[in-house]
This record gives structure tokens, C-alpha cells and sequence, in this order.
């Protein structure tokens, strides 16, 4: 059973991604599932730091497009919107180059909020950042 208001595909969702950071930094979705939402960022010179590592910035900019572009797909958008509350991350490990991939996983879906995990690994798999993101479910006023 799918967590998303209506059955999307990652075409239908792609202008979520354009004309603001997530465009800029080069993050595209990848895949969905019936409760997860994966995709991929470059580690290149948009999302690297001054010591030519990826900066934990952009993990947290990849980590929160995945958990916001998840929850708006979990309401009905004529209505509702959600917008973060509150987002951590641990940095585990350095990456200097290539892609990283994650993957959110929702902990809770309430009425006014939503929580995500959101796991963010190397081209080996092995664990980067892992992020915890509080999604708030507010009523669209016109």
C-alpha cells in the first residue's frame, strides 16, 4: 500500500526540482517507491568545500529536498503544504568525488507532521549522512 496522496511517477514531480537550490546543486530524484523516495546529488564543485570534500551543507540541502519533496507528495496540494521544522545530520564519512545517493524513509506521517529518515551513501554504499527531518503540515490560506 503507497503513503502518496495519488500515484506519481519521477517525471510527474521533476518541476519540484527546478528554478531553486535543488537545480543549482545538481540533485535529480531517482526512483519511488510505495513508501521512499531515492535520488542522487554530484560531488563536484557545487557541493564540495574548501578542502575538496563534499560539504555537509549540501548533504543537508539533499537530505531536505528528499524529505519535503516525500511529505508534499503525501498531501493533498490543493490544501496543504509542507515545509521543514527541523532537520539534523551526522556527517560520517568524507566523499571527494563522484555522486552521492539517498534514500527517505518515513518514521512518522501525522496529521500536522511528518518525519523523516533520510540516509545518504557513497558510490560504495557505505554511509555518509544520515538525517532526521521534521516535516510541518500547514493548511494553504488564499
Amino acid at each position: 500500500m503507497s503513503i502518496w496522496f495519488k500515484p506519481y511517477t519521477v517525471g510527474d514531480i521533476q518541476w519540484m526540482l527546478k528554478g531553486n537550490m535543488a537545480e543549482a546543486i545538481g540533485i535529480e530524484i531517482t526512483e519511488i517507491t510505495s513508501n521512499t523516495i531515492k535520488g542522487k546529488m554530484p560531488v563536484d564543485h557545487r557541493t564540495i568545500q574548501s578542502m575538496r570534500k563534499l560539504h555537509g551543507g549540501a548533504s543537508v540541502a539533499f537530505a531536505e529536498t528528499l524529505g519535503s519533496v516525500a511529505s508534499n507528495l503525501i498531501v493533498d496540494n490543493r490544501e496543504f503544504a509542507c515545509v521543514g521544522l527541523d532537520i539534523n545530520a551526522n556527517h560520517l564519512r568524507p566523499v571527494a568525488n563522484g555522486f552521492v545517493y539517498a534514500e527517505a524513509k518515513p518514521i512518522h506521517i501525522g496529521k500536522k507532521t511528518h518525519v523523516w529518515s533520510i540516509e545518504i551513501k557513497n558510490e560504495e554504499g557505505k554511509m555518509v549522512c544520515i538525517s532526521r527531518l521534521t516535516m510541518s503540515v500547514i493548511t494553504i490560506t488564499e
